[in-house]
């Protein structure tokens, strides 16, 4: 027979257990270079929110982090590919009281890609098209303290 501790812990372990299965995690594809030391310090220095809507959300990846509706989250990723020259269209994005970060943007079929330029290890930011279509994406300024964490090599010209 079962004790009442031994019962009552049962039933909370089994509690947790149902939540933590609640909790929505956002499937993301590791990036390459994702091992980086500096990676795990981008994502640590990231923001619990950016903007009302896109509060931070699980993700099952190393070094990653995703905001908003996990079904169609803004998604990060440290460790990408950096950029070598391109003709994409390159936008420097000042912090507020903070650095000035190069992103290359590419708009496809509606999602939005921002990727470092010049920056070791390189950060991909991914905002798809739900999102994109409701809010402005000024939000990636929020992105900048954390991202300066990476070596700048090159900058936009």
């Amino acid at each position: 027979m079962l004790h009442r501790p031994t019962v009552a812990t049962t039933a909370a372990t089994g509690a947790l257990l149902v939540l933590s299965g609640c909790a929505p995690t956002v499937p993301v594809t590791v990036a390459p270079f994702a091992t980086d030391p500096v990676c795990a310090s981008v994502v640590l220095a990231l923001p619990r929110s950016l903007g009302e809507g896109l509060e931070r959300v699980d993700t099952d990846a190393q070094a990653t982090a995703a905001w908003g509706d996990p079904r169609a989250a803004v998604v990060l990723r440290c460790g990408v590919e950096p950029l070598g020259p391109t003709t994409e269209r390159c936008q420097s994005v000042t912090t507020p009281q903070g650095p000035t970060i190069d992103w290359v943007v590419v708009e496809d079929d509606g999602d939005w890609t921002f990727t470092t330029y010049g920056r070791v290890p390189a950060v991909e930011l991914v905002v798809p098209r739900e999102v994109a279509e409701t809010r402005s994406t000024s939000f990636v300024d929020l992105l900048g303290p954390a991202v300066a964490l990476t070596e700048q090599q090159r900058s936009c010209l």
